[in-house]
């Protein structure tokens, strides 16, 4: 057996003295925490004084990997930012694919925690363990893309557009083509003067076990490979195969969430991109699964549209222009706009102005009006200086609170969860907002996937949400790509398909599943096992740290990340009142004549805060806080 491996190397750089100096972390906090947005939350809720505007020189922002990045394990190039939310106040933890998160594991650290503000724009360049703060002057404006190609080859960068630097809240952070949108990352980075981050390096990344891990690594890539779903479906459409799926199950957001259906759904489907502009599939590092398309554009061949975007700006502003679509998702990545951000604010502008309120030159099924205003927002150019606060700011501003799509502030993925409640429970209790993932994404078990446990029942909703929240969390910890979880739905299912008789029983079965499911969530003390049909990311993440990981462990480490995070967000002044959902979602059906056809909160809530360990306030009790060992 392998010695055990150091503890994870983290840094502290403050911008405003140009001071960096090592930050230790303890073997308690790695052994609780692990790495990625876990560690993320208990440093930030440890270094971020409480009532920090999330803009101002002394918020904190974190960029950190977890124990897989760089070791090779499949789909574990995802490494993750945390810092105080800009549109909800609360926390704020937001995941990236790309080079940058293997690449910083290369140059000899897992965690940058950054303070202060420079006084004039910079970038931090990270070199095999030498850290340097330099003049990023010639940079600031740039865009993304034309910023990055200033750097050598051989570097990874994590860089913002000029939306960061003009401080619109939905502005993300770049590692190559993908981007870390959500939550203002990119604002953050701007207050800062901070133009990015760039690394390189060859150091290596330790592994505990290094036979043990690359003997499962190799078992791991074959059953993704081999799964339908990661080995079939993901790599031929990408997550653009999901727009006929919710289109058929009527969970295609349309007309800023007033219905879940699209006629013309077809047009900017993952299966019409493939047709007609796709040229080739890529991936990020060590990933099997190769679900980024790049798509023929008038730009060259550039990366295309995921779901989120074509169902946002597509169905949701009644946009069927396929090639319109593509070259807005190209205006934000170059911006370093967040697109469900920008998309669902855009949404809302449109149906103000739809109802007679306020204009700013934004029409239903009128894409070019987008393709104007996106440089104007990133910019804040006069009147568009109000769409870069978001769809809570404006609709506190101007009315329309009822149609105003978002959750503590963060606008909603692209899940019309009137048809996916226990989704709809999700984006009301994520701990970052209207998040899909941070919600647990148990539309798919219910509207986008093979299985569909009566997507308006709310049974067994609270238990899979509590449950899938948790291992998501734990999963974005350890540093991997959340569809890498996606083979947890056994692959016989989809060779039978949704309407044969067996699947249809499955859907059943779960639907009665809630206290069994409820069990797994109180007792994960008797799962000490580990099993590549349910999440095979505790086996890795045990051979590659030498921690004692197994499927229980692992749902608790990612509870005890819920409930740091909760407790975070407490602090900060949210409260159970917040875990809501707009009344077009909660009080209007979307079937005028299925008065089922709404998101439940009233009856879910108080369950899921039973089942949560929580008061009926929503705040979690000092006896469930002792047994994940949170102290606040």
């Amino acid at each position: 057996m392998s010695e055990p491996i150091a503890l994870p190397r983290y840094v502290h750089v403050n911008l405003s003295t140009s001071e960096v100096q090592a930050l230790a972390i303890s073997e308690e906090y790695f052994r609780l925490y692990v790495g990625g947005k876990a560690l993320a939350a208990r440093l930030l809720y440890d270094l971020l004084p409480a009532g920090t505007h999330p803009l101002a020189p002394e918020a904190v922002a974190i960029v950190n990997t977890g124990p897989l990045n760089g070791t090779g394990a499949p789909s574990s190039s995802r490494f993750n930012m945390s810092f105080k939310n800009v549109l909800t106040g609360g926390i704020a933890s937001t995941n990236c694919g790309g080079s940058f998160g293997f690449t910083l594991r290369k140059a000899g650290y897992d965690g940058i925690v950054i303070t202060g503000a420079a006084a004039e724009p910079v970038y931090i360049e990270i070199i095999d363990g030498a850290i340097t703060i330099k003049d990023a002057r010639d940079l600031w404006g740039l865009g993304i893309e034309e910023a990055r190609k200033s750097f050598c080859k051989g570097f990874a960068s994590f860089l913002i557009g000029p939306s960061g630097e003009n401080l619109v809240h939905y502005a993300g952070v770049a590692s190559g083509d993908r981007i870390a949108g959500r939550c203002g990352g990119g604002a953050v980075f701007g207050s800062k003067n901070l133009k990015g981050l760039v690394a390189s390096g060859k150091q290596p990344v330790p592994v505990y076990n290094k036979e043990k891990f690359k003997k499962f690594i190799g078992k791991w890539v074959h059953f993704l490979q081999g799964h339908p779903m990661t080995g079939e479906s993901m790599p031929r459409y990408g997550s653009a195969g999901i727009v006929s799926k919710a289109n058929a199950s009527l969970a295609l957001p349309t007309h800023n969430f007033k219905s879940g259906f699209f006629a013309q759904a077809d047009a900017i489907s993952g299966e019409t991109l493939t047709e007609t502009r796709l040229e080739e599939n890529k991936g990020c590092v060590s990933c099997p699964i190769r679900c980024e398309r790049r798509v023929r554009s008038s730009h060259g061949v550039i990366k295309g549209p995921e779901y989120e975007t074509l169902g946002l700006f597509g169905a949701n502003i009644e946009n069927s222009d396929l090639d319109a679509i593509i070259e807005i998702n190209r205006i934000c990545d170059e911006l370093g706009l967040d697109t469900i951000s920008c998309a669902g604010t855009l949404a809302f502008a449109m149906e103000l102005q739809e109802n007679g309120g306020e204009d700013f030159g934004l029409r239903f099924g009128d894409s070019q009006s987008v393709i104007d205003a996106l440089p104007k927002i990133a910019i804040r150019d006069g009147k568009y200086s109000e769409l870069a606060n978001g769809t809570k700011w404006l609709s506190e501003k101007y009315g329309g609170t009822e149609y105003a799509i978002h959750a503590k502030g963060l606008e909603l993925a692209s899940y019309e969860p009137r048809r996916s409640v226990g989704m709809g429970l999700g984006y009301a209790t994520s701990n970052r907002g209207g998040c899909h993932l941070g919600g647990g994404y148990t539309s798919l078990l219910e509207s986008i996937n093979v299985l569909t446990m009566s997507p308006t029942s709310p049974r067994a909703k609270v238990q899979w949400t509590v449950l899938t929240q948790n291992a998501l969390d734990a999963v974005s910890s350890l540093g991997c790509c959340l569809f890498s979880a996606l083979t947890f739905i056994p692959k016989p299912l989809y060779k039978i398909g949704p309407a044969h008789g067996v699947t249809r029983a499955i859907n059943k079965i779960l639907l009665n599943s809630g206290p069994v499911i409820g069990l797994m969530v109180k007792h994960p003390g008797f799962e000490k096992f580990n099993t590549m049909l349910l999440f095979p990311h505790a086996e890795a993440g045990k051979q590659a740290t030498g921690l004692p990981l197994n499927t229980g462990s692992f749902f608790t480490l990612g509870e005890r990340c819920y409930n740091l995070e909760r407790m975070f967000n407490l602090r900060e002044g949210l409260t159970g009142a917040d875990d809501s959902l707009p009344k077009r979602l909660t009080e209007t059906p979307q079937d005028p004549n299925d008065p089922t056809t709404v998101v439940p909160l009233d009856v879910m809530l108080p369950a899921y805060y039973k089942l949560r360990g929580w008061d009926e306030k929503g705040i979690p009790s000092a006896k469930k806080l002792s047994k994940l060992k949170v102290e606040v």
